[in-house]
């Protein structure tokens, strides 16, 4: 059986995807924070991020690194510098040092959430970042691309839009992925033979998706759930918004208008 690390394991999509993998690889779990629900095939370790040599310890011997490791949301420029820049340099460093094969980027929507609701984007766009942490995953793909080519090693940036068990607002009704979907993407990058470096969107089949996921469904995605099955019920709560506003222009939402009329950055929500 092959060793995983998850870094940023106590977080909520890391406890999520812990029970999809469960019994289909051995664990590494990776936090700051302790995880003492820990279950028969998960070995804990507290490394940081910021710390290149506890990285490299944490990776020896692991077939790959699913790297949810770093700051979920906006936040001031040295925070996001230190643990969304810094840190996944460490994390592909890490890998390349330890002989890790595969790295898994959770790479975020937020890259490109400059893009119009009232456009479909593809995987080849350029970036158009909706913040400084954005701006990191954007940067978390361009050093995926260079560690691929240049090192060899095999990465998968998923731009996940909202893991959750179902999506809670009418913007999630677009960019929603269920933890199984996820999992199933995650599984493509540790295991597709002919990986190099590819990006893909993490999202379940959606009706109402700004995306054309189709590199993914080139790799072999085939999502189980529809956020459509959640449609009328979120719909029905949905408060009145203004629809000229940045967050409901444009995909990324809140994220777009963070500190811009007194906005507090630490406040946005995630995804």
């Amino acid at each position: 059986m092959k060793t995983i690390v998850i870094t940023g394991a106590a977080g909520d999509v890391g406890a999520r995807l812990r029970e999809e993998l469960r019994g289909k690889y051995r664990l590494r779990l990776a936090d700051i924070r302790p995880i003492s629900d820990r279950v028969a095939g998960e070995t804990f370790i507290n490394a940081d991020v910021t710390d290149l040599n506890a990285m490299t310890a944490l990776m020896r011997e692991a077939h790959g690194v699913i790297a949810l490791g770093g700051e979920s949301r906006e936040h001031q420029w040295q925070r996001i510098l230190e643990r969304n820049i810094i840190g996944m340099y460490h994390h592909y460093e890490a890998a390349r040092q330890a002989g890790v094969e595969r790295v898994i980027f959770a790479s975020s929507n937020h890259a490109v959430g400059f893009y119009r609701r009232d456009e479909t984007i593809p995987v080849d766009v350029t970036v158009r970042p909706d913040s400084r942490y954005g701006v990191s995953k954007a940067f978390g793909e361009a050093a995926g691309s260079l560690y691929a080519h240049k090192y060899g090693l095999r990465i998968l940036c998923i731009r996940i839009g909202n893991v959750a068990d179902a999506p809670v607002d009418k913007r999630r009704l677009a960019i929603w992925i269920s933890p199984r979907d996820l999992a199933q993407l995650i599984t493509i990058g540790l295991e597709h033979p002919d990986l190099r470096f590819e990006i893909v969107y993490g999202a379940s089949n959606n009706k109402r998706s700004w995306w054309d996921n189709s590199n993914a469904h080139r790799l072999g995605y085939v999502p189980q759930d529809h956020s459509e099955d959640y449609a009328g019920a979120v719909l029905a709560r949905e408060p009145a918004t203004d629809p000229g506003s940045l967050p409901e222009l444009y995909q990324g939402g809140d994220f777009t208008e963070a500190e811009i009329g007194g906005g507090q950055p630490a406040a946005n929500k995630s995804g």
